[in-house]
């Protein structure tokens, strides 16, 4: 098992505001789940408060950041895109950090969480893969036996990571029901870990879930944005105009946006809209969804007029999921943060446009932000804005998939 990680580490300040009662941000979140999980999320709850209050598990989990995750990770001007939209965009680079994707924050905390309740085995969800990825790579270092859950229509998307996941040590259960995506992946997970809670630890890789975990998840991802903040009052001498993440259940637009709150910038998250918002095909579950209980909490899902949950569609595995964090219903319901979308389409045009223009490739979850900035630059965006955009993850994972989808030859 990895020693400790103490000295040189990211800093990492003392927990933002909890949620109230029990998991509640506004009308949103709670705690909706069998009885016999009860417990577990109690002592879950309190075991993160004792930690998360402690500078030492600060200290700890702030140097495996640093020499293992590498944070901090910049902030990248975009000058090409800049001149091509007529606004200033620069990118807070998660698709740099040790895995791939901003996934890696959340789970070395949890992991560390895991350690310290005396937990030998994990289980998590996965959509894209990175954060089963993720979570296979911090039970390697730490050795924990890892599980992980994931759709089946997602394993054969998500091939490269299936086979990482593997080779890290995890075992990966492709999941057959529904619609063999994510929502399918978290309720086998969350089936599994009601008949092994005893010795198992639950790596929930959003800000969705019961209470504890929306809050747990936002905090460890909470350094992107405090990162981010810092930084871009360094290179533009104050706060963006706007800030912009992709949302599907929302762990990295909610660590950007934590650090953004207590300013005048104005918080963006782009929404999957599939093949369109009035296709009934699309993952927009903010634009489109009404509020509802799913997988412990009460948030806004997508749900037809009998309260059953919908499929969601995105081309991303990370984004197609029918609901959304219920920190992120809430910051929508009181105005503080705006939720738009980008179609498949637009995010393919965003994939190869940041691609092209500044030789960046990022992953198909980001890439919805680019093509919304690219569709509403001049637009909602006025001319001369300052942009703050998260890139969650690099574009490795989709390569093959996208790869099948345009033809680079004709151009």
């Amino acid at each position: 098992m990895a020693a400790p990680h103490r000295g040189g580490g990211v800093r990492l300040d003392p927990p933002g505001p909890a949620p109230e009662g029990l998991g509640r941000f506004g009308e949103f979140g709670g705690r909706f789940v069998p009885e016999t999980l009860v417990a577990a999320l109690e002592q879950l709850e309190a075991e993160f408060r004792k930690a998360w209050y402690s500078e030492d598990f600060r200290a700890e989990l702030g140097g495996l950041l640093a020499s293992y995750a590498g944070r901090p990770t910049p902030l990248t001007e975009c000058h090409n895109l800049s001149e091509l939209f007529g606004i200033r965009v620069l990118l807070k680079r998660e698709d740099l950090t040790h895995t791939g994707s901003h996934k890696i924050n959340n789970v070395l905390g949890q992991a560390l969480l895991a350690k310290r309740m005396g937990k030998q085995k994990v289980i998590a969800e996965t959509g894209a893969g990175q954060h089963g990825v993720a979570t296979a790579t911090a039970a390697a270092l730490f050795g924990l036996e890892c599980k992980v859950f994931m759709g089946a229509v997602d394993v054969e998307r998500q091939a490269l990571n299936v086979w990482r996941m593997r080779l890290l040590g995890a075992e990966v259960v492709p999941v057959t029901s529904g619609s063999g995506t994510l929502k399918d992946a978290i309720n086998d997970a969350m089936r599994d870990w009601v008949a092994s809670v005893e010795d198992t630890y639950y790596c929930i890789g959003s800000v969705v879930g019961p209470h504890p975990y929306p809050w747990i998840v936002r905090e460890f991802q909470r350094v992107v944005g405090d990162e981010a903040r810092e930084q871009a009052r360094a290179v533009l001498g104050g706060d963006p105009d706007f800030v912009v993440a992709c949302v599907g259940g929302g762990s990295n637009a909610m660590g950007t946006f934590a650090g953004f709150l207590n300013t005048k910038s104005r918080l963006i998250g782009v929404e999957a809209a599939g093949l369109g918002l009035e296709s009934g095909q699309h993952g927009a579950s903010l634009s489109r969804g009404v509020p509802g209980i799913l997988h412990g909490a009460r948030s806004q899902y997508l749900q037809d007029e009998e309260g059953q949950i919908l499929e969601a569609h995105s081309i991303s595995a990370g984004l197609d999921y029918p609901g959304v964090g219920p920190e992120h219903a809430s910051l929508s319901a009181d105005g503080r943060a705006e939720y738009v979308s980008a179609t498949d389409e637009e995010a393919l045009a965003g994939f190869k446009l940041l691609s092209i223009t500044e030789g960046i490739v990022p992953a198909l979850e980001p890439a919805h932000a680019v093509g919304w900035l690219a569709r509403d630059a001049g637009k909602m965006i006025p001319k001369g804005s300052s942009v703050v955009l998260t890139m969650s993850g690099r574009g490795d994972k989709d390569a093959q998939q996208v790869s099948e989808l345009l033809d680079l030859s004709k151009d």
